[in-house]
């Protein structure tokens, strides 16, 4: 049995406008230096992961999916939280919104928290609500001084209201603003710096941007600070024209890791070393031996680079 993990609590210091920061160069924990692979859980896969099926070291979560007072999926959770660590991945907080945060949904977050300890919880650097109207989706943000501030706003109350350090996911995206005056690379690692929360690179989000905007996928890992990283996804792609026939990438979570990715994925794991990694699949699940096969490949790679840095110590 997998004891509860505790959560992260404020550094000294925290006040009510928002925790101390610390220096996001700081490495996350032990969880950073070991190889593990997990993969989300779908409900098909909840049984045969409790009999012990598949070998995967952490289950990711989406917060809004259990934001109910019970019912079979949390006690099945709740059973499956003995066996393994949970990352709890959330998708509503709206942290690149203009409006304020809603305490309401942020209670309901810190209660599920409370009650699985789970040993991750993410965000995404997005917006999915405008004037009371709530999007099925996760938005862009521009990369200026103004919204830059918004967002570490945002950043310290969930983090002060849910005492633990977040890990914030750099977004896919399909459109960019005139009005951005960073890189997205350095806007995340300001976060970062400013607010001392972690963060979640995913991989194929870099790739799909990257692609999409006619960028260098490696300059937005390469910028961000590797002691701060405490996850990585992998998801794969669904590839379209757009209006000028060029390429276009949608991050839609529907196929294996592409090969593209996995090469950028070795490529940060030799900046980083060995990196928690969550294998994402949300459309077209397959059964959960090949799930496992991915993250036995991730967790392979991460142990290639382990290696050497375990030789020289």
């Amino acid at each position: 049995m997998v004891p509860p993990v505790a959560p992260a609590a404020l550094p000294p210091g925290g006040t009510a406008s928002g925790p101390a920061k610390p220096d996001p160069r700081r490495s996350l924990g032990p969880a950073q230096a070991l190889a593990l692979s997990g993969v989300g859980l779908k409900d098909e896969h909840a049984l045969p992961l409790l009999e012990g099926a598949a070998a995967v070291d952490f289950l990711e979560v989406h917060a809004e999916n259990l934001m109910v007072a019970g019912g079979p999926r949390l006690r099945r959770l709740e059973r499956l939280r003995e066996r393994l660590p949970l990352s709890i991945h959330g998708v509503g907080l709206s942290i690149g919104g203009e409006a304020p945060l809603d305490e309401a949904h942020l209670d309901a977050l810190d209660a599920l928290l409370r009650r699985f300890e789970p040993r991750w919880f993410s965000e995404h650097l997005a917006w999915s609500s405008h004037g009371g109207t709530w999007l099925n989706d996760l938005l862009p943000v521009p990369y200026d001084a103004a919204t830059l501030a918004r967002v570490c706003e945002h950043v310290d109350r969930v983090q002060t209201r849910l005492r633990r350090r977040i890990l914030l996911e750099n977004p896919s995206s399909y459109v960019e603003f005139e009005r951005s005056t960073m890189a997205e690379g350095d806007f995340i690692a300001e976060v970062a710096r400013r607010t001392g929360c972690g963060l979640l690179l995913d991989v194929n989000n870099a790739y799909v941007s990257g692609v999409n905007h006619g960028r260098d996928p490696w300059a937005l890992v390469e910028a961000l600070p590797a002691g701060a990283i405490g996850e990585i996804h992998l998801a794969g792609f669904a590839e379209d024209r757009d209006a000028a026939g060029d390429r276009l990438l949608i991050d839609h979570h529907g196929a294996p890791v592409d090969t593209a990715v996995w090469r950028l994925y070795e490529r940060a794991l030799a900046r980083l070393g060995p990196v928690p990694t969550l294998i994402e699949r949300d459309n077209d699940v397959p059964p959960l031996p090949v799930l496992a096969g991915e993250a036995d490949r991730a967790r392979a790679a991460q142990q290639a680079v382990a290696a050497p840095l375990q030789e020289a110590a």
